[in-house]
């Protein structure tokens, strides 16, 4: 029987490299996958986990692969020797945080290209073929900034709510074809993420104004112990994958975990957003009612990152 060919971007570490491990290594032996990276030279711990998880010979290669690039794009197609490509999974990506009026052009144009524009050129190259074959799986690697705005991280949020419009344009349109589309929507995972956040602040963040300074020392703040309270292990996450993919006619969001749900819900509840973004100011700056928004009323628990424990399923598909 033949192989599903499984094609990832992303997996010099964190979710890509995990879900790259879990398939290649599945007991059914059922899986070709095609690890891509930007830099070959970054592999090595890809091939060490293989090594040690027990993969089969000829179930994981390597290619290098830049979203960025069209024709780095063109040459990885061109060396799937099984001349197809059953799913794709779009999970290269690049966050970019701070005050908005302290990023370069160049790192706004950088998170992108990697995070839209990357991964419009993967579909160009991959999708016709999906349709000649009328047959495809396209797993995206969404985040809660796709759902809604967090502060400063206006530009990666930005690029991640773009990636939402772009896939649920794609999940009305393909069905005629085989092909599903399915955003995996993550909250924090443990990955090396945080540390390749491009930032550029150190010095520059001391241009900013007092308050603007202050506001981002509580957001830090409220990240880390976030991160510490609720972060997932890539492990965790790439069974979610795993769902989607085996889903006989799989939905368009997943959600790898609940907590973050009452936010979403309260985005969708109150459409004029006051309720949400009085909600996220409290969560992340302040127990007290901000002036301006102190006149939005919001459900039990919806101005928490709370909800369930992170020991319970992850949530049903949405």
């Amino acid at each position: 029987m033949d192989r599903t060919v499984v094609l990832i971007t992303g997996c010099s570490s964190g979710i890509g490299l995990h879900l790259a491990l879990r398939l290649a290594s599945d007991p059914s032996q059922s899986f070709k996958v095609y690890a891509t990276l930007r830099d070959l030279s970054t592999q090595g711990p890809l091939w060490e986990a293989a090594g040690s998880q027990g993969c089969p010979p000829g179930s994981l290669e390597t290619l290098q692969l830049d979203v960025q690039d069209a024709d780095s794009v063109a040459a990885a197609r061109a060396r799937v020797t099984e001349g197809r490509v059953d799913v794709l999974v779009c999970n290269a990506g690049r966050g970019l945080h701070g005050p908005l009026e302290m990023h370069s052009a160049d790192a706004v144009g950088s998170v992108l290209d990697v995070n839209l524009v990357g991964m419009v050129q993967m579909l160009q190259a991959f999708l016709p073929d999906m349709k000649r074959r009328r047959s495809g799986r396209i797993l995206v690697t969404g985040s809660m900034g796709g759902l809604m705005g967090l502060p400063f991280n206006a530009v990666y949020c930005a690029s991640k709510f773009a990636v939402e419009g772009l896939c649920e344009s794609l999940a009305v349109l393909l069905p005629p074809f085989g092909i599903h589309v399915s955003l995996i929507e993550c909250g924090p995972v443990r990955t090396a993420f945080r540390e390749k956040v491009q930032g550029g602040l150190g010095a520059v963040l001391d241009s900013a104004d007092a308050q603007t300074r202050d506001l981002f020392s509580q957001y830090q703040h409220h990240f880390e112990q976030v991160f510490r309270e609720a972060a997932q292990d890539p492990e965790e996450v790439t069974e979610v994958f795993l769902t989607a993919l085996r889903a006989p006619q799989p939905a368009l969001r997943y959600f790898t975990s609940e907590r973050i749900l009452p936010l979403v819900r309260l985005r969708l509840a109150d459409p004029s957003g006051r309720s949400y973004v009085a909600a996220m100011h409290r969560t992340v700056f302040s127990d007290k009612p901000v002036e301006g928004l102190d006149g939005a009323q919001t459900e039990a628990g919806a101005g928490e990152l709370g909800g369930p424990e992170l020991g319970s399923p992850p949530a049903a598909p949405k």
